[in-house]
C-alpha cells in the first residue's frame, strides 16, 4: 500500500531525510520512531502529499503521490501532529465543511459524518463548539477528519502527544480497532504506543531509516542478556564468570545478607552462555539459583539504533515544524 524509494527532502544545505526507503502491505499497523528532529513528521508529510520531495518516489495504492494532484491523495488520512481544527466551529458543521472542501457529495457527507462520529465516539458532541472539547476530544475530531473519505492508508503523527493516560487508552483502542481494515502508519515518540498497537517497527536517526522489522525481530538482533542469581562469593563470580568465551560484559544487580548475588551477562551466544554458566557453577559447587534470558526491550533497540546518529545543530527557518 505505501512504498518509499530513495526519499530525500533538503532545506539549502541541510538534509532532513537521505534516501529513505521502505514499503508497507495493505492491513499492517507500523510504528515510526525517531529522536526529535530525525525526518519523521517531513517523512509524513512528503507521503499525504504535503510536501514535494527533493528527490525519491512516493507511491500510495500503486499511484505517485503528487502535491500538484489532489486526486493523488485520495487513499490517504492524514492526522498531523498539531490538528487543524477551527475551534470557533461546532463538530458537526467542521466534519461538513471539511467533507465539502474533499468534493463529497451532501447524501455521502450525510454517510460519511454518521460513521466517524461512531467511529471515534463522538456521539452527544456534535454540536460542541470545538474550542469547548479537552484535548482528546479535539484528537478524536482530528482523527474523525482522517477518516471521513474512509481511506485505505492511515498517516497519524503523534495521535496521543499530550494526553492524559486514559485518554491515550481511549486513542490506542481505536488505532488498534482501526488496523483491522486499514493501513496504519504511526509516528510516536512513546514506546509502549508502539509496542501495544504495531507489528512492525521503522527507526529513523538523522533522517536514514536504520532499523525495519517486528519489535520481537529488532530485539533479537541486539545482545541478549543472561540473569544469573547465585549463591557464592561475590569477588570469585565475577572473576570466573569473566573468563567464559560466551559473555561478553557482566555487571552486578545486587546482593543480600544472605549470600546471593544477582547478576546480568552480555552474551553473544544465548543457549551456549547458559550452558557453560550452569557447568561453571556445578564445577565450584556454587547454588545456582536462577537463570533466564532477557532480550532487549524496545527502548534499548531504539537507543542502540539511534546513539550514533549524526545530529543536525541547526534547522534552517523554513525546515521549522517539517522535521
Amino acid at each position: 500500500m505505501i512504498r518509499v524509494r530513495g526519499l530525500e527532502k533538503r532545506y539549502g544545505e541541510t538534509r532532513a531525510l537521505r534516501g529513505v526507503s521502505f514499503e508497507i502491505e495493505r492491513g499492517e499497523v507500523v510504528g515510526f520512531l525517531g529522536p526529535n528532529g530525525a525526518g519523521k513528521s517531513t517523512t509524513l508529510r512528503c507521503l499525504a502529499g504535503f510536501l514535494q520531495p527533493s528527490a525519491g518516489v512516493v507511491e500510495v495504492a500503486g499511484r505517485r503521490v503528487d502535491p500538484d494532484d489532489p486526486q493523488s491523495r485520495i487513499p490517504l488520512g492524514y492526522l498531523p501532529e498539531t490538528t487543524p481544527l477551527y475551534r470557533r466551529m461546532h463538530v458537526l458543521d467542521y466534519l461538513g465543511y471539511v467533507g465539502r472542501v474533499r468534493g463529497m457529495g451532501r447524501r455521502e457527507r450525510i454517510a460519511a459524518m454518521s460513521r466517524v462520529v461512531s467511529d471515534c465516539d463522538l456521539h452527544g458532541y456534535e454540536k460542541k463548539r470545538i474550542a469547548q472539547l479537552s484535548k482528546g476530544y479535539r484528537q478524536r475530531v482530528g482523527l474523525a477528519q482522517a477518516l471521513l473519505s474512509d481511506p485505505d492508508v492511515l498517516l497519524l503523527d503523534e495521535p496521543t502527544s499530550g494526553l492524559d493516560p486514559a485518554e491515550i487508552a481511549r486513542i490506542r483502542g481505536l488505532i488498534l480497532h482501526l488496523g483491522e481494515t486499514k493501513t496504519v502508519l504511526l509516528s510516536t515518540h512513546i514506546l509502549s504506543e508502539v509496542q501495544s498497537s504495531a507489528q512492525r517497527v521503522l527507526i529513523l536517526a538523522a533522517g536514514e531509516l536504520v532499523a525495519d522489522g517486528s519489535p520481537i525481530d529488532l530485539a533479537r538482533r541486539g545482545d541478549t542478556e543472561l540473569h544469573c542469581t547465585f549463591r557464592a562469593p561475590a569477588p570469585e563470580l565475577l572473576a570466573g564468570l569473566g573468563t567464559l568465551a560466551s559473555v561478553e560484559t557482566l555487571r552486578t544487580l545486587g546482593e543480600d545478607g544472605s549470600g546471593r548475588v544477582r547478576l546480568s551477562l552480555s552474551v553473544n551466544d544465548r543457549f551456549g552462555a547458559a550452558e557453560a554458566v550452569s557447568s561453571f557453577a556445578r564445577e565450584r559447587g556454587w547454588a545456582l539459583l536462577e537463570l533466564h534470558h532477557e532480550l532487549p526491550s524496545l527502548e534499548r533497540v531504539f537507543l542502540a539504533a539511534t546513539s550514533n546518529e549524526d545530529v543536525v545543530t541547526s534547522t534552517p527557518p523554513e525546515a521549522i515544524g517539517e522535521a
